[in-house]
């Protein structure tokens, strides 16, 4: 046999998933590199590790054994690198984060330069929601998570990065600073992120401290979707600027004036409080603490 480390990778992942779509989503490769992974993996065996029915791929029972090797070898080739890291004096270890989905437009900046001076440093992040950030967090699963709003049900050790504001925004038809009347809202369709989104939280608190009833709501999973439907006209939407560079400087979109907004929260680091970080996740805490005002300076300047 003659299989690589990327088949057996690709394989793992495609059991895992039970889908190269979804492998391939994960992995950051097109579909059929997959494919060609996963055939010439599978060439290399004269019993079929999965099947294709109805379009759907079924991993045959010599298929898990194989992926629960392949788990092992990969764990162990993971330790061999790391471990000739650390004969070097090198930091080795990985990185656990769980990031709100308006966070990926910050932490890469904060990322980078980290883990380009560590090499050795591997990273596991995962984007997603705030409740779903601060459950992973609650169940001691990250070493960090990135949020704009502190929970309330955790005692944390926060880390402030960045301002966060929110604003209203609609598309292109509206002129910069258009100004609208609180009363007026109700009658554009708003779009809202899903329950769970601390930018959704923010919406509803002001809706309801401005008593602010709807006529008409799109609740929408993510904030590329929202951009995406204001961009379109489908409506109006309280929105973080950290996420709207590219379209603002195109005139794609606009901010419109009204009572209340924006609202200032801030881009914090959060820990639960006391933990007893391990090298990596200490090493990355006193880098972060060295040069956040640097990265942001260097980055978000166009926030001002």
């Amino acid at each position: 046999m003659n299989y690589t480390l990327s088949q057996l990778n690709v394989f793992v992942k495609v059991v895992e998933y039970q889908s190269v779509t979804r492998a391939s989503e994960y992995l950051h490769m097109t579909q059929p590199a997959v494919s060609i992974q996963l055939k010439n993996f599978q060439d290399q065996f004269e019993i079929p590790l999965f099947e294709v029915i109805s379009r759907r791929i079924h991993i045959t029972a010599f298929g898990k054994e194989v992926a629960e090797s392949a788990k092992e070898i990969l764990f162990q080739a993971d330790l061999l690198k790391h471990k000739a890291l650390q004969f070097k004096g090198a930091l080795t270890g990985t990185l656990k984060l769980s990031v709100v989905s308006t966070g990926k437009y910050v932490i890469p900046f904060y990322l980078k330069p980290f883990l380009d001076a560590n090499p050795g440093v591997d990273l596991q992040m995962d984007v997603t929601n705030k409740e779903l950030v601060v459950d992973s967090l609650g169940r001691n699963e990250i070493d960090f998570a990135l949020v704009s709003i502190l929970p309330e049900r955790l005692s944390v050790d926060s880390i402030n990065l960045l301002d966060n504001s929110l604003y209203l925004i609609g598309d292109h038809t509206f002129s910069n600073n258009h100004k609208l009347a609180v009363p007026d809202l109700a009658r554009y369709p708003l779009i809202l992120r899903e329950q769970g989104s601390g930018t959704r939280q923010q919406m509803e608190q002001f809706l309801k401290k401005n008593q602010v009833k709807l006529e008409r709501k799109l609740e929408l999973t993510s904030n590329e979707a929202v951009k995406q439907a204001v961009k379109a006209g489908l409506g109006l939407s309280i929105m973080p600027l950290i996420g709207l560079k590219h379209e603002m400087e195109a005139g794609e979109l606009k901010i419109l004036n009204i009572k209340g907004l924006p609202v200032h929260t801030a881009w914090q680091l959060i820990s639960l409080k006391g933990k007893r970080h391990g090298p990596v996740a200490e090493a990355f805490r006193t880098y972060i603490m060295a040069h956040k005002t640097e990265i942001a300076e260097q980055h978000f300047n166009w926030l001002q």
